[in-house]
């Protein structure tokens, strides 16, 4: 099991991350709130990990918080929820505000993250009221897919959205509302998640 890694951060595509240790390149996938906090690239960085397999594949999540990786691991206990749903909570709201919410059992604003309907909302309130004291305050942020050839902020901003479960024509509206010259891709997504999410 890999628990923790020490290394340098050689790429950065929400939502995907290249860790180089030891001469291994390690490829993760993280939540946005923990790709907002990266240091730069050629930076070292300490990640924690969940490592999951399944029949057909393997992969490895990185979380710069133990309050993150611990509300990954808690989410996916709930049926129904997998690793992408559980990428695009984290992404889409902070742990302390998630909290909130199920303690709240505040089923609308659950159904306002992607891949959660009223049910999936309600077993959440259900499953986790208990499990999520003491999670301390992480960003909020939104998950992407890496692109082939490198895209413009706006670009970029859109295929993450798109990759967290909204449509491509919502998308669309979304980044046109929020983007403004020079901001990067990840201030576009945080405006953009903002703006849907009401907060």
């Amino acid at each position: 099991m890999i628990g923790r890694l020490r290394g340098t951060l050689v790429s950065k595509q929400p939502p995907w991350l290249l860790l180089e240790v030891g001469g291994v390149g390690y490829e993760l996938e993280a939540p946005m709130s923990t790709i907002y906090d990266l240091p730069g690239l050629g930076q070292e960085v300490v990640l924690l990990t969940h490592y999951a397999v399944k029949e057909d594949s393997a992969a490895l999540y990185g979380f710069l918080q133990e309050s993150e990786r611990a509300l990954f691991r808690n989410l996916q206990k709930v049926s129904g929820i997998g690793a992408k749903i559980a990428l695009a909570v984290l992404s889409g709201v902070s742990t302390d505000h998630f909290a909130r919410l199920v303690q709240a059992g505040d089923v609308v604003a659950l159904t306002k993250i992607p891949g959660i309907g009223k049910k999936t909302a309600e077993r959440i309130v259900v499953e986790l009221r208990d499990r999520v004291d003491g999670l301390t305050v992480s960003l909020p942020g939104v998950s992407g897919q890496p692109a082939g050839a490198p895209l413009d902020p706006a670009g970029e901003a859109t295929v993450a959205l798109q990759q967290l479960g909204y449509k491509p024509a919502e998308v669309t509206r979304m980044v046109q509302k929020v983007v403004v010259e020079g901001d990067s891709a990840e201030t576009i997504i945080r405006k953009a998640l903002r703006a849907a999410l009401g907060g």
